[in-house]
């Protein structure tokens, strides 16, 4: 199956991008230098994908998606863990799943604790403060996800395109293995202008202006029958005034 390639953007172009269209792509070197680590650094955490458990949240019966979820406050340069807490999104933003507390694993302390963690979110905060002209403090939601395919098919982004309730998403291809599919689809969330492509490179990533675009990933299938497969990613959502909670906390 054929695939579109990204419309990568030049890192020194970035800015510029997501204020005129509402998103940006990055490739895995583009984004190690924006984190200002190492891209090794970030390919090391590829073995805490092969430990997440099962979501036992999803509403279509499915058991393809695992996942972890663990939440931080950027303001400048330092990085605060925060408590683990459940997520939650209303039922404007995630049709499917909003209005439920869902409590997740936290991330493994080694990919948590590491210098490059929290080098890779201060440097995406850094962007969303450009974005908004908004210092922060910014209340990050880290979300590593593997979708499978053993139940024939895995999906995404079951709720559909979307958006997250937030001021920037960071969709992070991690890997992917024996499927095809995994289409990432960004549209203008006030008109009919859209873009469809594939990330391929690990580590390479599309940043999203969460106020302009919806956005859906289409799902994945074995490459071969009754193979088996996976997608890998990290989603991180960057958001001003607090995390989103069921009392507006």
């Amino acid at each position: 199956m054929s695939s579109l390639p990204p419309p990568l953007n030049p890192l020194p172009t970035l800015d510029a991008q997501l204020a005129t269209n509402g998103y940006a792509v990055l490739d895995a070197a583009s984004l190690a230098l924006l984190a200002d680590a190492p891209l090794p650094a970030l390919l090391a955490w590829a073995g805490c994908w092969d430990d997440l458990p099962l979501d036992g949240y999803l509403r279509d019966g499915g058991r393809y998606r695992q996942r972890r979820h663990s939440c931080f406050i950027v303001a400048g340069d330092a990085v605060q863990p925060v408590p683990h807490r459940a997520h939650w999104q209303p039922l404007d933003y995630n049709a499917l799943h909003g209005g439920l507390q869902r409590w997740f694993e936290p991330m493994h302390a080694a990919m948590a604790n590491d210098p490059a963690w929290a080098s890779l979110l201060v440097g995406l905060a850094q962007r969303a403060s450009t974005l908004r002209g908004q210092p922060g403090p910014w209340y990050v939601e880290a979300h590593p996800f593997r979708i499978d395919t053993s139940d024939g098919i895995g999906r995404p982004t079951p709720e559909g395109a979307h958006r997250d309730g937030v001021d920037l998403v960071a969709v992070i291809l991690v890997g992917r293995q024996g499927i095809k599919g995994g289409e990432t689809r960004v549209f203008d969330a006030h008109g009919p202008q859209g873009l469809r492509f594939t990330l391929t490179e690990r580590w390479s990533a599309l940043l999203l202006d969460d106020a302009r675009v919806v956005h859906e990933s289409t799902p994945i299938q074995p490459l071969v029958a009754d193979g088996k497969g996976h997608r890998d990613t990290l989603v991180l959502t960057f958001r001003l005034g607090g995390f989103q909670g069921p009392l507006s906390e």
